[in-house]
Parts: C-alpha cells; sequence; structure tokens
C-alpha cells in the first residue's frame, strides 16, 4: 500500500491495519530523513482551531513548512462560521483556495461535515469525541521503543475521554491489548468499546475493564494517562479531581508495574494531579519523545493526503 484509500483522515476506526502501519511506517521515513523536503512545495493548509493548542498547531504549522509548504492559522473569530456561515459553505470556500484543511474542534460532527463538503483533503486535529493524530503518533512511539506492536498490552489510567477512545481504536487494529482504568462515570462510550470489541476479534487483541489502577498496571508495557479535566469541563473541576484522585500516575502504583514499563501522557499534564513530577520526569517516560513524534505523525499524514 502506498496511500490511504480515503482522501480524509477523520478517525482511527475508518482506518485499515494496513493504513496505520502505511503511517507509522512513513513517520518513521520523515523522522529519519532530511528535515525540509518539497513534497508539498507550494501548498497550503487551513488550520481551523476552535480550541486552544500548543502541539496540534506547532506541529502542524512546523511540519508543513518543512515539507515545503504554508499553515494559515484560524480561530473561530478569524472566520465566517464564527458569524453564522454554514460548515457546507466554509468547506466549499476553503476547498477553492486552499490544498488541505486541519481543523481542531470541540464536536467530531464539525469535522465529518467539513470533510463531506470539502473537496480537499480534511485531517482531524482533534474533537471531544477523538483524537487520531496523537494516537498515530503514539503507536510510532510505542514501536520505536519496542521494536513491535501486536501483542504488547497498553493501560490506561484515568478519565475515559477522547485520547482513549482512539487509544481503543489504534491499539485493537494493530493487535495491542489494552486495559483501561477508570471509575464508575469516567468510562470510555459503550459503543466505542463495543464497536472496537469485534475488531479485536480479528486481529487478536483484548480490551479489558480494571477498576483498580494497581490491578490495570501489573502487566503492562506501557502506561498512559491524560488530564482529568479537559477543555469545557472546568466547571466540574472540584468533583473530577476527588473522583480521579485514586488514579494518579505516582511512583507507588508505577512501582506495581515491569521495570522497563513505558509511561506516556499526551499533554499538557497537570502535573500533582493525573501525574507526578517524578513519573513524568522519570527514567521509564517517554512523554517528550512522545510529544517530539507527533510533527513526524502530522508531517507523514500531510504529505500521503496531500502531495
Amino acid at each position: 500500500m502506498t496511500k490511504l484509500k480515503s482522501k480524509d483522515l477523520i478517525s482511527l476506526n475508518l482506518l485499515t491495519i494496513d493504513e496505520i502501519n502505511l503511517i507509522i511506517e512513513e513517520t518513521d521515513k520523515m523522522k529519519k530523513g532530511p528535515r525540509n523536503t518539497d513534497y508539498l512545495k507550494g501548498k497550503t493548509l487551513a488550520m481551523i482551531f476552535e480550541k486552544s493548542s500548543t502541539r496540534t498547531r506547532v506541529s502542524f504549522e512546523t511540519g508543513i513548512y518543512q515539507l515545503g509548504g504554508m499553515g494559515m492559522y484560524f480561530s473561530s473569530k478569524d472566520l465566517q462560521m464564527g458569524r453564522g456561515e454554514t460548515i457546507h459553505d466554509t468547506a466549499k470556500v476553503l476547498s477553492r483556495y486552499v490544498d488541505g484543511i486541519m481543523a481542531r474542534t470541540f464536536a467530531y460532527k464539525t469535522v465529518t461535515d467539513l470533510a463531506k463538503y470539502a473537496t480537499v483533503p480534511v485531517i482531524n486535529g482533534l474533537t471531544d469525541y477523538d483524537h487520531p493524530c496523537q494516537i498515530l503518533a503514539d503507536l510510532f512511539t510505542i514501536y520505536e521503543k519496542k521494536g513491535n506492536l501486536k501483542g504488547l498490552t497498553l493501560s490506561y489510567v484515568g478519565d475515559g475521554n477522547n485520547v482513549l477512545h482512539s487509544l481503543i481504536q489504534g491499539c485493537v487494529r494493530v493487535g495491542m491489548n489494552i486495559t483501561y482504568s477508570s471509575p464508575g462515570g469516567y468510562t470510555p462510550l459503550p459503543e466505542v468499546v463495543s464497536e472496537e470489541e469485534i475488531v479485536a476479534k480479528q486481529t487478536g487483541a483484548k480490551i479489558r475493564h480494571i477498576t483498580n489502577p494497581v490491578d490495570a498496571v501489573k502487566d503492562a508495557d506501557v502506561v498512559y494517562t491524560d488530564v482529568w479535566v479537559s477543555m469545557g469541563q472546568e466547571k466540574e473541576n472540584e468533583k473530577r479531581l476527588k473522583d480521579l484522585k485514586p488514579y494518579q500516575l505516582n511512583a507507588a502504583l508505577i512501582s506495581k508495574a515491569k521495570k522497563d514499563v513505558l509511561i506516556m501522557h499526551c499533554l499538557p499534564a497537570h502535573r500533582g494531579d493525573e501525574i507526578t513530577d517524578e513519573v513524568i520526569d522519570g527514567p521509564n517516560s517517554i512523554v517528550f519523545d512522545q510529544a517530539e513524534n507527533r510533527l513526524h505523525a502530522q508531517k507523514a499524514i500531510m504529505k500521503l493526503l496531500m502531495a
């Protein structure tokens, strides 16, 4: 396989194992190859941000520059979408100007509607439902460290959010087992789990929910966490911190895992909440390698869709 089947990258549940492997292989080439190329010379990426961002914005903007193209940043206030223009019209107009659209939005439907009406590739930079580009970079990072993916076990500890949705979708497609440890009310959407259990049967992966985080990390090759209070959930801050406190990645919990366990966090981290300094800065942490690989993965995705 030399290209993706769809013109867009919307969700990992729409990718095949071959397509995910292709992105991982292309990411490896991007990281090992020359920093600057002309794969996207003269091409332009419109970057729509309804949510603030560090890694997504910088990795896409730097990435397309290194590929020979240019990125254009738009907040919701910069576009007429913020004043009532339809997604249909925005997608149609942008398609006449640019060669690709990346959108970081609240609603998943915003991205799917952009893809439906745009004639250029649309990339999901994050929604409240999922975070596919992050997890593609994560899978590459694990592959880079472990040399393989199939048969490994990743344990996610904490809030069952958009990152966990994409982790489940990505892990089962590459044959990785995934365990999530979350209290009641913080588990992933049941439809995501049930849909991916069907895929898991085909790839030999296992999806497990283990409420006790100590039991969840025991056999893990990778332990992953994310913030407990995502953007838009600030009013729930006090309750979330209290409910999720037993799920903190700290030295005591990590001591129950394998000695060579990899620690991952997609950032930004709220140090002292979901993860402690000694863990995120410890010898098992690959958090900043993971962050760097967003750049290489984004470049791979843009090349495969826009070149």
